[in-house]
């Protein structure tokens, strides 16, 4: 009998542990020896899997995706591009799929995936090589809310996740091909103070779009300027006052759930890319060879450290703020802008992970669960209420948890 119970204790241990190593390879199908994740995924729930089935329903035929349905109170003043699909959209839902585990490669959604990235790297590919712009596609709700170059920023999002990924080589030169110009673009075109573009009706949040990509191009392997990086990291510091726990409301419409989520996002993706750099620069500091090197270098690692102390009282500032319902309803109602800075938040605080994370984690994926429509997309009620954008947003809230991390910031922090 105790042989018996040994060889089903054995047995119950080995089908817990495949099931463990489900849920991690379900996650991204990431390099394990270079991505992770911050914490262990979840599986992925009902609501989820019917979300993800009503994007991949409406995908067009050239493999994007269309704003979607929008709100009857936003007028038809959009009529003539409603139904082309644009890049902004196409990213979103895209970076949706393959956080449920596809890739180009393989995954339930790989085919989805494959032809999603075939209609971005085309639009990229049409583009000019000094112009912020990567679409010809203009006016769309998205980049009326956001800014005219949110598309040039959330392509970056999906290029870094499926780079090397692709079915051949061929296709993973493509990638990086297309990923190296879109950056090329972002650096060309940054102002002296660390933004671009302020235009829309709440540019901050492309802002922070902006800075994830800068970030996870870097993390990715991508050489990206690091003056360039370094501005939009200050940028984001220094709408941030330690002091009184305040963000600034720079193009936030004025609302304070989009400032303090973009700045926190911000801060938060650069905090991961320095984990990766403190050991190299601190050994490229030991073999400088002239005052200028070793204080540029001690630069470098004192705004590493600052900007870990301010992305400490930042995230304390907006947990503090969590229980507010003022504060988390944004606008005051459901929309892609409400969505997008959730999203910032989440992937802050799961980054950090314990209570705070675990707290806000089963409060937002219960909100998120309620306001589903019943065929599995989301709504918005104000603003972003296009269904594709606010449908793959939705989707990021509840699978923030598989949000890739480099492993080398993983093990900087442990």
């Amino acid at each position: 009998m105790k042989i018996r119970g040994l060889i089903i204790s054995s047995f119950l241990l080995g089908a817990i542990l495949m099931a463990a190593m489900s849920i991690c390879a379900c996650a991204g199908n990431y390099d394990k020896d270079t991505w992770t994740t911050a914490v262990t995924p979840k599986p992925l729930s009902d609501e989820a899997k019917k979300g993800l089935e009503w994007l991949v329903a409406h995908q067009s035929n050239n493999g994007g995706w269309s704003q979607g349905e929008e709100s009857q109170y936003m007028g038809d003043s959009m009529d003539k591009i409603k139904g082309i699909p644009n890049v902004a959209d196409t990213c979103i839902a895209t970076l949706a799929l393959i956080r449920s585990g596809s890739t180009p490669s393989k995954g339930q959604y790989a085919k989805n995936v494959l032809r999603a990235v075939d209609f971005i790297c085309g639009e990229i590919e049409k583009s000019d090589d000094k112009s912020l712009s990567i679409t010809d596609v203009k006016g769309t709700r998205v980049q009326t809310k956001l800014g005219p170059y949110i598309d040039t920023f959330m392509a970056p999002l999906v290029l870094t996740e499926i780079k090397g990924k692709m079915p051949d080589e061929n296709g993973n030169a493509r990638v990086v091909k297309a990923l190296k110009k879109t950056m090329a673009k972002i650096e060309r075109n940054q102002k002296d103070d660390g933004t671009w573009d302020g235009q829309g009706w709440a540019p901050t949040l492309s802002q922070a779009m902006a800075g994830k990509a800068i970030n996870r191009a870097t993390q990715a392997g991508v050489e990206v300027n690091e003056k360039v990086r370094a501005r939009t990291e200050t940028y984001a510091r220094s709408q941030y006052d330690g002091k009184s726990g305040a963000f600034k409301k720079d193009g936030s419409a004025g609302v304070d759930l989009y400032s303090s989520a973009s700045s926190l996002g911000q801060m938060n993706d650069s905090d991961v890319t320095n984990q990766t750099k403190i050991a190299d620069t601190k050994q490229q500091l030991k073999k400088a060879g002239s005052e200028a090197e070793r204080q540029e270098l001690q630069g470098r690692l004192d705004r590493y450290q600052q900007n870990q102390k301010d992305l400490e009282s930042a995230r304390k500032s907006v947990v503090a703020k969590l229980d507010d319902k003022a504060f988390v309803s944004g606008f005051g109602s459901n929309g892609g802008e409400e969505f997008l800075s959730y999203l910032n938040i989440g992937e802050s605080l799961v980054q950090k992970g314990g209570a705070d994370w675990e707290k806000w984690s089963k409060s937002i994926c219960a909100n998120m669960d309620r306001i589903q429509n019943k065929d599995g997309s989301w709504s918005g009620h104000h603003c972003i209420t296009g269904r594709t954008f606010c449908t793959a947003a939705a989707l990021l809230v509840l699978m923030v948890d598989r949000t890739p991390v480099p492993v080398a910031s993983k093990m900087k922090k442990q």
